[in-house]
């Protein structure tokens, strides 16, 4: 691999010349280049080494799309953006998110200092020496007073999978954590389950291209229109005029433009699909030669499917049999079929066996590993595969298993570190470390690059348990995210745009992040954060070749040998900046057999899948009753997702952006229905009162015919919406429910 000038900073403010000469007094030998901005990339696309007035391209920052982005720069730095037209996944299309990216890194709330908690409540700024050697001697007190697994760490799906990969590593082997989860548990884990057990591994199979060759995509709870809308984009340029078909309880943006929308009452989708599965098997429409030479568990499906009837599933789910049936019969007769979901299946309290009636339905078709085919999980965070991949949250380190003494042997090989540094169980989940605060096992919290006293279910419960700590570290671009209000101690991280690594798409596409800026004051990217972390923890050695962000890559490809995800055959960073991207896998034997990747490739063309008999596995479970009805006390079940295409999560970000703070409404607001409007004497517009058995807040109403009487809607990005989202889990992902609370909705007074 080449070796290029390193990435370093010349603000006079930053920490160059303040902590690498303290570590160099201590150590005699750490230098900028090795602690603070690492030294020798593939890259070369920065501030000190990019041409005055250039362009260079970098995946987008925001969701998982991974769009390509165009970066005008002057004077060695970017200036501007605009979309890259020959990107293989945007096509020269951005939506508003993208278009701002640069202009949120510009917010007065930058962390640039490491900030301590005065005894008053305020914080003092401190040197990073101070701040580093504060994290050190509070983590290990704690760990000696109350043992090695008394602390804990909730990363993201936000940071650079060679920065996840670091964190995993750093923590779980050298400082002896074993609890540590990602905030992909909030939006993925229902999908990692589900291929897991389906398909043998965490395998999203398709490619974007599939969107534009289907003549039948089927949306489940998914609003692409609005959530992802380049993908969208991608839909639109399907010249099939394919049949869409919407299984939704709200009239979405993506159901107005559906050739069929079910709109279900919530949480009945898992029964409509198993009337639609009975319905394509009993109308002959399974491809019986591709299930039998390739899945387990036919008999026990068309068994358990057999008791969901149109009749019995159209009462409760408020659909009719004749739209159960003209959907079973679309399916059953397109050649080409697609199936995706995202957050309206995964966040759910049996959203697991629902993605698998998806994966059941692609499957007995035969709608798999071909051109326009596919059981889909569009993925929410820019870098959410690459936690689910490399973070050592829920797997060990490269989809591992930290139960097999095998992979135990083979991470510790390729690393360099003794095997007894690895845990031998995975860690728990994150609605398990919550709960680990609450019963004092855990004192001590570690909080990279997500904002839980915000996006955590039941809002006001988890603000208390984070307040119950010994010790709380947030590592955060901005000091005022809710999260960082509680912290003792507030660590100042680079963004998107001021350091380099890689993101990990939807459709499993390793692109590149480049630094392109200077991060403000004191801030530094969170790979250098760690070097910082491991060297005060005295662990140089161990992490002795983890120098830089490429070099973690080249790790990573060694222990990617042998996995379903094997990228032993990329070259270098450069080779995925030229290609576009580059979807795994792509190993040395693929290499060998071609040069360059093509830009778009699906898997289990082959009808081989990763269980030891190469078959995949049809599973279904019995429907299980909501854990809170609607009563007369709480008549109204509330639905919470995505609001607008300029809104992003806890808006940490997005309400940076002045532009896109006027694309969507300033206050909060709860959809509800006409009539339910008028029962209560409320226009368009009012104050309304929205209280469940967890806390109470005002919202604007919108009246609208979008959702049915007896349910309400508020987006999620509002601070105040998971005060009334209830503390219920999927029994097999542990991902939060967030889409069904019974609430009243009263006029504010």
């Amino acid at each position: 691999m080449s070796t290029l000038p390193s990435l370093t900073r010349t603000d006079d403010r930053t920490s160059d010349r303040q902590l690498p000469q303290l570590i160099q007094a201590r150590t005699g030998k750490m230098t900028r280049e090795l602690l603070l901005e690492p030294g020798k990339h593939g890259l070369g696309m920065t501030p000190s080494t990019l041409a005055a007035d250039t362009t260079t391209t970098a995946v987008c920052g925001f969701c998982a799309t991974g769009c390509g982005l165009r970066l005008h720069m002057r004077d060695g730095e970017a200036v501007g953006l605009t979309p890259e037209t020959k990107y293989p996944v945007n096509l020269g299309m951005a939506c508003p998110k993208g278009w701002e990216a640069l202009r949120v890194l510009d917010s007065d709330d930058r962390a640039t200092d490491p900030l301590v908690r005065k005894p008053d409540g305020g914080f003092d700024p401190v040197s990073w020496d101070t701040a580093l050697t504060l994290f050190t001697d509070r983590f290990k007190s704690i760990q000696n007073k109350y043992g090695k697994e008394s602390i804990a760490f909730l990363s993201t799906g936000q940071i650079a999978s060679e920065e996840m990969a670091f964190l995993g590593a750093l923590a779980k082997f050298g400082m002896g954590m074993v609890h540590g989860d990602g905030n992909t548990r909030q939006c993925m884990a229902t999908a990692v389950t589900a291929y897991k057990e389906s398909f043998g591994f965490d395998a999203p199979p398709y490619t974007y291209d599939d969107f534009e060759q289907s003549d039948c995509l089927v949306f489940v709870g998914s609003n692409p229109c609005i959530g992802h809308p380049i993908m969208w984009e991608r839909v639109l340029r399907n010249r099939k005029s394919p049949e869409i078909i919407v299984i939704d309880p709200r009239r979405t943006e993506t159901a107005m433009a559906a050739t069929q929308h079910l709109q279900l009452r919530p949480k009945n989708d898992l029964s409509i699909l198993y009337a639609i599965t009975n319905q394509i098997i009993q109308r002959g429409y399974v491809d019986h030669s591709f299930v039998d030479q390739h899945t387990t568990g036919f008999e026990q499906l068309r068994e358990h499917v057999a008791g969901f009837t149109t009749a019995s599933v159209a009462e409760q789910s408020g659909i009719s049999e004749e739209q159960i049936i003209r959907a079973a019969d679309t399916i059953g007769t397109k050649e080409a079929v697609s199936l995706w979901w995202t957050m309206g299946v995964n966040q759910s309290y049996e959203g697991t066996r629902t993605a698998q009636a998806i994966i059941n339905i692609a499957l007995i078709t035969g709608n798999i590993g071909r051109p326009g085919t596919g059981a889909n999980s569009i993925t929410g965070q820019c870098n959410a595969m690459g936690s689910r991949l490399w973070s050592n949250t829920t797997n060990l380190i490269g989809h591992h298993k930290f139960e097999d003494a095998g992979d135990r042997e083979k991470v510790a090989r390729e690393l360099g570190i003794g095997v007894d540094s690895i845990p031998t169980k995975v860690g728990w989940s994150y609605d398990r470390i919550m709960e680990g605060i609450r019963r004092d096992e855990i004192k001590g919290l570690w909080v990279i690059a997500t904002n839980p006293a915000h996006s955590w279910i039941h809002q006001g419960e988890a603000r208390d348990l984070l307040d119950k700590l010994d010790f709380l570290v947030v590592q955060d671009m901005y000091h005022s995210t809710e999260t960082a209000r509680h912290a003792d101690l507030i660590l100042p991280a680079a963004a998107w745009g001021e350091k380099d690594g890689t993101f990990i798409n939807s459709e499993r596409r390793y692109s590149l992040i480049k630094k392109v800026r200077k991060a403000p004051g004191l801030a530094l990217s969170d790979f250098s954060i760690l070097r910082g972390v491991a060297h005060y923890w005295g662990l140089d050695e161990m992490f002795a070749k983890w120098t830089d962000p490429e070099a973690v890559f080249r790790l990573m490809q060694q222990l990617s040998v042998g996995q379903p995800c094997d990228i032993s055959g990329i070259n270098d960073y450069q080779q995925i900046d030229r290609c576009g991207g580059i979807q795994w896998p792509w190993s040395q034997r693929d290499a060998s057999e071609c040069d360059v990747p093509e830009p778009q490739r699906r898997l289990f063309a082959d009808g081989k899948f990763y269980h030891d008999d190469e078959k995949a596995k049809l599973i279904a479970a019995a429907v299980t009753p909501m854990p809170e009805p609607t009563d007369d006390e709480f008549p109204v079940m509330l639905m919470t997702g995505r609001g607008t295409v300029s809104q992003w999560h806890t808006q940490t970000r997005t309400s940076k952006s002045p532009v896109l703070r006027k694309l969507y409404p300033r206050d909060p607001y709860v959809e509800i229905n006409t009539l339910d409007a008028r029962s209560m004497d409320v226009s368009n517009g009012d104050w309304v009162r929205v209280t469940s058995r967890r806390g109470s807040l005002l919202a604007k109403a919108m009246v609208v015919p979008t959702v049915r009487s007896g349910q309400a809607f508020m987006p999620m990005h509002y601070e105040a919406t998971n005060q009334l989202t209830l503390s219920h889990f999927d029994p097999y992902s542990r991902q939060p429910s967030y889409k069904n609370s019974a609430v009243r909705i009263e006029r504010s007074s």
